[in-house]
């Protein structure tokens, strides 16, 4: 062989080198991201919380069993009761059960209650939402008392 082929074959070598990427592309591409249930279901309670005239989540047998729950040293409020999803790879349905305050438009707040649980839920996750049921299973009357009364500890 030549010196000539020689020095061809080695910057043959050198440029292949140079143009072969590692690792196979963008960093962002490489791998999976799976997103677990119960966070939609926490992004999406907290979401529907915010709206307002939205004043508790979940059914009255529900919000009863959380209210004990609560009370237990160390428990904290429940973000996802009332909350049921199903998540797939790309897309999540979500079932929400709210109770509203008396006097509000209950159309109005189940618009607004899809409306946020959407936008968080979509760009939290980036999970397409495909549908948000809301069932309305309750009126809070102003001289009701609240199912969840407050801890006499400070």
């Amino acid at each position: 062989m030549t010196d000539m082929t020689q020095n061809t074959e080695v910057e043959q070598q050198a440029q292949l080198r140079k143009t072969t990427k590692r690792g196979g592309g963008d960093p962002a591409t490489r791998g999976r991201t799976t997103i677990a249930d119960g966070v939609v279901e926490k992004i999406a309670g907290l979401a529907a919380r915010d709206v307002l005239g939205v004043h508790a989540m979940g059914s009255g047998l529900s919000r009863t069993f959380g209210a004990v729950r609560d009370r237990v040293p160390g428990g904290s409020k429940s973000a996802t009761r009332g909350v049921k999803v199903e998540v797939g790879e790309v897309q999540t349905a979500l079932d929400l059960e709210i109770v509203v305050d008396y006097g509000v438009s209950i159309s109005d707040v189940a618009k607004a209650v899809r409306e946020n649980v959407i936008a968080a839920v979509e760009r939290m996750t980036g999970l397409e939402v495909v549908e948000v049921n809301v069932a309305v299973s309750d009126v809070k009357l102003p001289d009701e008392e609240d199912e969840e009364p407050e801890s006499r500890l400070q």
